[in-house]
This record gives C-alpha cells, structure tokens and sequence, in this order.
C-alpha cells in the first residue's frame, strides 16, 4: 500500500493586535441633559470616529436599537417564518401562486438577510482592528451560484432542504432557478472567486473589486452548429447585490493637462476639461465556510454624470438623443470584453479597466485617509493585487493622485506605489500581454500618459546606472515600445510598478523568468519574482459540486476537516482496498454520470450511455489549449471505427466526447473549432453504424454551474495545451478532485499534478515545454511534414464528410501550409497512442477505481486556502482577525454607529 503523503506544515502567524471594542455602560450624560445628535453616514465611520459615535448615543436610544436588533433564524420554524415572510411581503403572492422561482427568490432573500447581518459586523470588526487590509482587482469575477454556496459555507443546507420540504419544494429544483452571475468567462474569474471564498474563510481583511456588467461577456447559443452570441439577462432579479447610490465616483476622461507652477514655485498638473462619468457601487457578500466573517465584492456600474434624462432636449423633440449620455456612459458596463476588432472597440476596453481602476483606488485611498494616518503608512494598510495586466492603470492612477492631488513628492509617492502593489502573470504568450498605443492613451487619458512617461523615464535612468551603455537592454525593457504607433507594454509597467510579481505554476514561474521577463529578472533580481500555483476551494468544487463523493470521504477521513485542510484527503488512501467503499465511490460516478447524461439529452438530443467513458474538455476555446487536436482525435477514432469489422467493433470501448466553452466573438479560428466539433457531432451521432461506440457533444453556454455537474461526472479530462502555454489550469484539480483522471502535455499545473498523485495516475503525452520554440523553427525554415494519421482526418474533412469542407479550410491550413504553431501535428501521433492507454486502464475497472481513489487522496495540495496563506505571507504581509464565536458576535454590532460595509 502507498504511503500517504506528508501534510504540509501549518505555519504559525503571529496573532492580530486589534482595536478592543468599547462597550459603553450606563448614562452618557446628567439626567433629562441630551448630548448633541450625531450625524449618521452612509459610509460608515474610521476606527477613531466609530469610538465618539458610540459615546454619543444616548442611552433610551440605544436601548431601543438592541430591543429590535434583527437576527437571522436559528432552526426550521424560523426559516419557513422568513420565507414565508419574503413570498407575501418582498414578492406580493402567497400560497396559491407561488412557483420554484417564486420559492428561490424568498429562500435567496432570507439567506441573504442572514448573511447581512454577518455582513455588517464584519465590516465593523475590520474597522475597529485597523489592520491591513487585500484589495483584490479582479476584471472577471466568475462566482457562479449564490444561493447554494451561501447555504453550505452557513451549514445549514439539511435545515433549507426540510423546511423548503414543509413548504413543498424540492431544494435542488429551487437551487436550479438561479442564473449564474456573468462577471466572467474563464480560468482567470474563477480563480478570483475561490480567492474571495479562502480570503472569508480564512478570515483576512479583504475586499474584491470588479465590474458589474449588465450583459456578462454573452450568453452562447449553437446555432445551426455555429456560435451564437446574445445577451445574458442575468441581472432581471439578482438578490444577492445591494445598490450602493450613495458611494459614487466621478470618473473623467479625455481632456487636457494644464501645467501651472505654485507659491514655492512647484510645477502643478492639472487634468481639466473632457466628459465625466459617475461609477456607482454595488456590494455583494461573500461568506467565508464555517466562520462569521463575510468579506465583500464590490463591483461598479456605470451611469451619466448628467443624469439619465435631458429635459431640455426632450421638450424640444429631440427624443433619441436625450437619453445619449445615458446610452453612451452605460456602455462601459455592460459588457465584458467588448470585441476589439474595431478601434472604437479598443477605446472602449481601455475605458472600462480605466473607470473600474480609477472608482476602486478613490474609494482605497477614502477609506485609507479615514484612518488620519500619514501616506508613508499606506502600504502597511493596503496590499493591492492585480489580477493580470487588465487592472495596471492603478498603478498610474495611484500615482497622480499623490503628487497631482495630495501633493507629495515623486520619489516618495513612486515608493509607496511600489511597496502597495503586487502583479499576478497569468500567461507566457506574448501577443496576450496587453498593449494600448500611444495615441489612444494621449486621447483617452492624457495626464495618465505624462505619467507613464515620466515612470519610463526614471526607469531606464536607473537601468542606465546599473548597465551603462546597453542600449539593447534599454529597449527590450521599456515601457513604451518604440512602433508605430507607440505601444505602452502593460505588462513591463505591471512589473516596475509591483514589488512582487508571481506566477501561478512553477514551470510557469520559471518560464516567465526566463523568457519573456528575463531582462528585468537581471534589473530587479530574482527575488522580486515567485511562484503561488493556483488551487481551488474545496468548499465548492467537492463539498458543493458533489455532494454524495463529499459525504463518502466524510465518512472515511473522520468529518468534514478537509473543507478546510485538505490535506486531511490523505487519509482515503488507507481505505483504497475497502471493497465497500470501493463499491460506494463506483456508484456515485454512475449516479453523477446519468445525471449529466439526462441533461446532454434534454439540452442537445443526443442520447449517450451512462456506462461509456466520459471524455470531457470543457473550457475557454482557444488554439494554444488544442480543442482542434481533441476533435481531430475524434474523428480519427470514428474513422478507426468505421473501418473495423463488426466483430472488431465489439472489442471496442465506447466512449463519449464532450465540449464546452465560449469563444471570443472577434475570434475567428476558435469560432471555427466550436463549428467542427457540431458538425462532426452531427454526423457521428447519427451514424447507427456505430451506435454508442462513439458520441461527440458540445454543450452550449459553459458556466460554473454546469461545470457543478459535468466535473463530478468525468471520467478522463483533456488538459492538453502546447507545452508552455497554459500558465496553470485550475480545472485540471477540480476534475482530479472528483474523481477523474487526466489526459494532459507537461504543461501549468500538470506537472505538479503528476508530482503529487504520481505518473502511474495521469496519462501524459506530447513534447515538452523546452523543445517547442526549436520545433517551431523547423517548421518555419526546415521540413514539416504532417502527422499521417492526421493527414487521414485532414482527408475526411477536406472530402466533405464533415460538411463544407471550405468551413474548415483554415484550420487545416493552419497546421499544414502556416507552422503549425501549436504543434498539434508533432503531438498527434503521441496523442492518439495515449487515448488507447486510456481504453486499456479503462477497460480494467478495478485498477480504474484504485488510480481515482489515489488521485484524490494526494490532491491536498491545491486548495486555494493555501494559496491565501502563501499571498498574505509572500507578498501582502497581512494577517487574518481573530473571530469571535457567532453568538458573541452578535452583540458586537448592536450599536447604532456599526460601520457600514461601505466603510
């Protein structure tokens, strides 16, 4: 028997030191004297303010606030009684008309009562601890359903199921109801959401920051097998957001500077004239798992500074266009990456990561100057993590507001920039590190360009001292890429502007390092550079997504300990010859898989068989992740398939292919991958020939909750990236932590995958990362000469099997006539060998099972919650708050002053 792996050490933290909280007793005052009233405000209180606030309540008044003080309900009677409540008061219907959705919105409502009170006292404890606090800016936030994991992380989902029971509601058909929230679309999104769900659960000061966008990125639709994309009305009724009319920001664009020199003859900028508009906050509680804490999200939305509606236009007939600076301003929220294809659409991306930025860092450095500390403190307050290169304007905008608007000098302000940042790199492929030109800048956000500019300045002056004369190296590490036009490299201002940058796998890590940030690993030194591989919160991804696995391994590791170790999951592997649990884990697969299979029918019409292997790839579509190659293998299969003969057929293991994911609007070639993949399906999935020896799927509208359901469900899971391209992945550990195995290249978290579960529980293939530029270059200037076997699909297509062949004409060129940059051909016949290793292990279930069950035992490692812990240690020096227990906390929020999560 293997042995079970070592835990990871837990670190000790030194304890916060907070601020004790005042419980004032008895009178304020002499009797029948009242103390001047105090001046409530919605965005609550500093640390100091809150202590006189309190003082100065007088005492019936406080009385009469704890006498009506809400708390949440405590046992099913009271959580019917909230329902109930919400259907015949907050929806107006009542017994007879009250529907699942009707059900969902009151259950969501009295949940989410819950969670505010939590909510507040949360905010309220962070302020009196007056401690450093993470800023998390994220583009995407990809948070999926709200209502099921505020359940679980309250643990009380056995009381919601019953009393929604009483009322006559299954839990699951309510839960159903929920759109997912479309404030993302990949990898990146729900990396920041398991980073929200560990910040709570860990209890660390922290707030996200994002966009709220009306429309998400889009609603996908398969239409006539093409990708269709329409908006996703996600916002129609969303509880869980709390409309914040009275934080709002104005935010300018456009514009000039005007240079002026002051009394002790300083030279003042100042950005005047251009359009305004106002950023309006939204507030969204996240719930930490088994802990009162419960951070918050805020995401703006954009809005007409002049208002909605001009009168003046209007009563002078001019009806369209006095609601245009509504419509114009709106635009900047309403949709996640609006297709850059046109200039006008690259305008607007970078006006959207301008006002998300801008409204976040006004409300950071609000908040910050509450606390009346001087700005050389602002670092020990603040750590601001950039999630990619979509957020690095803050690092400018930080900048012109300490020397434009607090007046502090360059050298000290560029200082407590650097000590306040941190830079996340989530990929190694050039054309995906984000350039704005110059020109666009200059119009858009013309102070923003001096700036940047003058961080260039001072940059390569330092670099010049340290490498005199090295006018290459001045070049490659500029900010400003001398083209045309000017291009400003946001990724090499990320860098200069953070004083740690990190990847998010090690090869990864060591990639960036070494190539594409190589000369500033020479500038700066190898300590500004580590390494945080990614993980995923349990909480959701095993405890939520697979309810019947979670309770299994509950009842064999001794509890639910490893929702939040799961180091703990080590344990499973002194029961992996337990015939009873092996029987168990084998019948919650099927169960999971019939599941999936249901919905594939009642979403597609393909009937598939629940006993097949389920072959799942479902992600972003993107050539460097390969869908094209996992296609082309299928269609080699059906063409293995159709040239066996009948008695061969019934050797054959049967199994079922299964896409999922969006494409980019303006991305053609991935668009044309979605399109194969529904025409192969079409042709394959109707072939009686066959039967259910082979099924090829692509479910439309990939999101969180449909990964809920098809990551239990998989059997193999495809990660096969050009190695070197994936910076990490992060559902390769939600397909291994349910149960599943992967097919994958030595690529992102792969590799540490297999160093975790070991090479005898992954089947890996393909060249590795370090001879994929040498094969490139063959292929450019040297013989390249296509895979035979895929020269065989390549035929099929080109033979109009497939339909239209001249659809797919690009995709083939690609590979055949323009490199193959993505190596699809070198890998193919490695690919192909490995899909049969997989039919063989299959075929022997038992071992199947024993690799499953290894698999997940050694999967402790990617939990996000160590992620968290290696951040706040690494790079944002924070410590998490000590928690009081839930009823303590309840009296810690009862005075009228509580600080508002706005504070």
């Amino acid at each position: 028997m293997a042995s079970a792996p070592e835990k990871i050490p837990i670190r000790e933290r030194r304890p916060s030191v907070g601020v004790p909280i005042v419980d004032i007793q008895g009178s304020v005052g002499p009797a029948g004297v009242s103390r001047p009233k105090h001046k409530r405000t919605f965005t609550g209180f500093g640390p100091g303010e809150i202590k006189h606030v309190e003082a100065s309540i007088p005492e019936p008044q406080r009385e009469a606030w704890l006498k009506h003080q809400v708390s949440g309900f405590k046992d099913k009677d009271g959580f019917e009684r909230e329902v109930v409540r919400h259907v015949e008061t907050t929806l107006a219907r009542s017994l007879y008309n009250c529907d699942e959705s009707a059900a969902y919105s009151a259950c969501a409502l009295a949940f989410r009562d819950r969670l505010i009170l939590e909510w507040n006292r949360t905010q309220q404890r962070q302020t009196y601890a007056d401690s450093k606090r993470v800023y998390y800016l994220s583009l995407e936030f990809l948070m999926g359903r709200a209502l099921d994991n505020a359940i679980l992380n309250v643990k009380q989902k056995d009381l919601a199921k019953a009393g929604l029971a009483d009322l006559g509601f299954r839990i699951e058909d309510v839960i159903q109801q929920e759109h997912d929230a479309a404030l993302g679309n990949g990898g990146l999104g729900r990396l920041a959401a398991c980073f929200l769900d560990s910040l709570a659960s860990l209890n660390y000061p922290a707030w996200g920051y994002g966009l709220r966008y009306r429309y998400g990125i889009f609603k996908q639709e398969i239409i006539d097998g093409y990708q269709v994309e329409v908006p996703d009305y996600w916002l129609d009724f969303n509880p869980w957001e709390f409309p914040r009319h009275d934080v709002t920001v104005d935010i300018q664009f456009y514009g000039n500077v005007v240079k002026s020199t002051d009394d002790s003859g300083k030279m003042i900028s100042r950005w005047e004239g251009g359009e305004t508009v106002k950023a309006v906050a939204y507030d969204v509680p996240i719930p930490g798992y088994d802990t009162p804490t419960t951070n918050n999200l805020r995401l703006w939305s954009s809005k007409a500074a002049s208002g909605e509606f001009d009168f003046q236009k209007f009563n002078s007939g001019e009806y369209e266009s006095s609601v245009a600076d509504q419509q114009r301003a709106e635009t900047i929220s309403a949709v996640l990456y609006p297709n850059d294809n046109l200039d006008r659409g690259k305008e607007l991306r970078l006006k959207q990561q301008y006002f998300w930025v801008a409204a976040s860092l006004y409300d950071i450095v609000r908040r910050f100057k509450k606390t009346r500390r001087s700005w050389k403190e602002f670092p020990d307050q603040v750590a601001i993590q950039l999630n990619d290169t979509h957020p690095t304007l803050a690092i400018v905008e930080l900048q012109r507001i300490l020397i434009d608007q607090e007046g502090l000098e360059w050298d000290e302000a560029w200082n407590i920039v650097v000590n306040t940042f941190g830079y996340t790199n989530h990929t190694v492929l050039p054309e995906a590190l984000e350039k704005w030109s110059v020109p666009l800048i200059q119009h858009l956000l013309p102070r923003h360009l001096q700036i940047i500019y003058d961080i260039n300045l001072y940059f390569l002056q330092t670099v010049e001292r340290q490498f005199p004369g090295n006018r290459e190296l001045l070049r490659d590490v500029s900010i400003v890429e001398e083209c045309q036009p000017q291009m400003i490299r946001m990724a090499y201002l990320a860098i200069v502007g953070s004083h740690k940058v990190n990847g998010v796998a090690e090869l990864h890590s060591d990639l960036i390092k070494t190539t594409i940030f190589k000369d500033f690993v020479q500038i700066f030194g190898p300590d500004k550079f580590t390494n945080v591989t990614n993980g995923i919160t349990p909480r959701r991804w095993l405890h939520q997504a697979n309810p019947r696995l979670s309770e299994l391994i509950a009842s064999k590791t001794g509890g639910h300990e490893f929702l939040t170790d799961l180091t703990t999951l080590n344990k499973l592997e002194l029961h992996v010859n337990d015939k009873a649990f092996r029987k168990e884990w084998a019948e919650i697969k099927y169960a999971n898989k019939v599941r999936l299979a249901k919905h594939i029918k009642a979403t597609t019409g393909v009937t598939v068989n629940p006993s097949a292997l389920f072959d799942v790839q479902v992600k972003r579509i993107h050539e460097y992740k390969r869908q094209q190659m996992n296609i082309f293998g299928a269609i080699h299969r059906y063409l293995t398939i159709k040239a066996m003969t009948p008695e061969e057929r019934q050797k054959q293991m049967a199994r079922v292919s299964i896409f999922g994911g969006k494409a980019a609007p303006g991305y053609w070639m991935a668009k044309q991958i979605i399109h194969l993949i529904n025409s192969v399906g079409a042709v394959v999935n109707n072939d009686k020939e066959i039967g259910d020896l082979l099924k090829v799927v692509f479910l439309e509208d990939y999101n969180v909750s449909k990964a809920e359901m098809i990551v239990p469900a998989s059997d193999l899971s495809e990660h096969i990236s050009t190695a070197g391209t994936e910076a990490s992945g992060t559902s390769n550990m939600k397909f291994v932590l349910n149960g599943g195995l992967i097919i994958g290249t030595c690529d992102g978290a792969n590799i540490e995958i297999t160093r975790e579960i070991s090479e005898q529980n992954i089947f890996l293939f393909g060249h590795l990362a370090e001879e994929v530029e040498e094969l490139r270059q063959t292929h450019l200037y040297g013989e390249h000469t296509v895979d035979p076997d895929l020269a065989k699909v390549f035929t099929a297509i080109e033979e109009g099997t497939f339909g239209n062949p001249q659809d797919f004409a690009g995709m083939i060129s690609a590979v055949r006539e323009h490199g193959d940059y993505y190596l699809v051909s070198d890998d193919f016949h490695s690919y192909i060998e490995t899909h049969a290793l997989v039919d063989e292990a299959y075929r022997n279930q038992e071992e199947w099972i024993t690799k499953c069950i290894t698999s997940v035992a050694r999967m402790g490692f990617f939990s996000s919650d160590r992620c968290i812990n290696e951040y706040a240690e690494e790079i944002w020096n924070v410590e998490p708050l000590k928690v009081e227990k839930p009823a303590a906390a309840a009296d810690a929020g009862a005075g009228a002053g509580a600080a508002q999560p706005s504070s």
